[in-house]
């Protein structure tokens, strides 16, 4: 994202604290305060998504490309440090609240979804969270990319009984295996191990390593906070906590993926299309939020949050601005990413945050599985970027 000195943008500033403050005061009224508090939160996620240009596409392209690994690194650091606040609550060693993991059956679909979304987020130029805030950072491309992001999501839902009907070994927990101290310990050592390795790999490609804690900003503390742009360290602490947060009030781990396919799946209903074969919305909490308002639904109102959070941030930072041409090839690409973004999405139990994030930091092997599938579709997505002539050919030895 483009960071060159720029005044803020007055006009698209006023509009979305107008539209904060409103909804924020609908949401009280009309359903809770919960729910007024949950789309806050939204809105701080956004604002340090874009604040920070925090986002993992472009992160694992730069080390599969290049073997610059800071971005990949802060991901290590983001799933430690959210696994060390989230693994004693989903063993419920500090109180009797009782949040639930996100648990998802390890097995091909899990496999299959990664890879895919792995592959969509390389074409698509984002992830689950990369999309909606850029998107709200203006960024027209990637409003395609949402659109298909949704209809891929919507179909995923209707196949993802196939796709659990194949071999898997069940939802495994490691604190229900090992309890939440020795699967922490666990799952530090390992986080600790793939941070070695990234930084070796680094250094023998580059002869150095990128400084993960860089040169503190000459501006001002609270000026840096206000317009950015923020240091990668500060959107680990503040999206762990906003995770913490989230949990607190809704009793799950952050997610961004299902409100797709829940969106989707209400229009094509009011559209006058039949849903009644479409089983993953017949039953639970899938069948209680296709019959309620979208703005009961924690995913819906923490992903509108997003987008309006990082309109706010880039109003604020004097980025907002829209893209005046998009070609054939890179609209193109937009909707086939998209379309495997919200497909892989479904299939795996989420994206890089609902599936990646909260299923390594809750303790579920599936997340692991999502890592290791996730990152060798990103692999091949890059490849095709490259194809595609989307980014220049490999240099050998370079």
């Amino acid at each position: 994202m483009d960071r060159k000195s720029q005044t803020s943008d007055l006009p698209v500033t006023l509009i979305s604290l107008i539209c904060i403050v409103a909804l924020s005061l609908f949401l009280q009224n009309q359903f809770s305060l919960k729910q007024s508090l949950i789309f806050i939160i939204g809105i701080c996620l956004g604002y340090t998504l874009l604040q920070a240009a925090y986002g993992f596409s472009g992160a694992w392209r730069d080390f599969i490309r290049k073997r610059k690994s800071r971005g990949f690194r802060s991901h290590i650091w983001l799933i430690a440090l959210t696994s060390i606040i989230f693994f004693p609550l989903i063993g419920q060693a500090l109180t009797d609240f009782s949040p639930s993991a996100a648990l998802a059956p390890v097995g091909w679909s899990v496999a299959i979804g990664a890879f895919l979304f792995g592959i969509g987020m390389q074409l698509g130029s984002g992830c689950g969270s990369g999309t909606l805030y850029t998107v709200g950072g203006g960024h027209v491309n990637m409003l395609i990319t949402l659109l298909f992001f949704i209809i891929g999501a919507t179909i995923g839902s209707v196949h993802l009984g196939w796709w659990l009907s194949l071999p898997n070994l069940g939802k495994i927990s490691s604190i229900d295996s090992f309890g939440w101290m020795p699967a922490l310990i666990l799952q530090l050592i390992i986080l600790a191990g793939i941070y070695f390795l990234l930084t070796k790999l680094e250094y023998k490609k580059n002869s150095e390593v990128q400084r993960f804690i860089q040169a503190p900003s000459d501006k001002p503390l609270l000026n840096q906070f206000v317009f950015g742009p923020w240091p990668l360290w500060w959107a680990i602490v503040s999206l762990s906590l906003l995770n913490l947060l989230i949990m607190l009030l809704a009793g799950h781990a952050w997610s961004i993926t299902f409100a797709f396919g829940l969106w989707g799946t209400k229009i094509w209903s009011a559209l006058g299309g039949d849903i009644s074969g479409w089983t993953y919305w017949a039953n639970g909490y899938p069948a209680n939020a296709l019959n309620n308002s979208v703005l009961k639904d924690t995913t819906s109102l923490i992903d509108f949050g997003i987008i309006t959070g990082a309109v706010l941030a880039a109003g604020l930072a004097g980025h907002f601005a829209p893209d005046k041409k998009i070609s054939g090839r890179l609209m193109l690409v937009s909707v086939i990413g998209g379309l495997l973004l919200g497909y892989g999405a479904r299939l795996a139990f989420g994206c890089n945050i609902g599936g990646l994030l909260a299923g390594m930091a809750t303790g579920s092997l599936h997340g692991w599985l999502w890592l290791i599938t996730g990152f060798t579709g990103a692999i091949a997505g890059v490849y095709l970027r490259v194809w595609l002539k989307l980014d220049k050919p490999f240099v050998p030895g370079s």
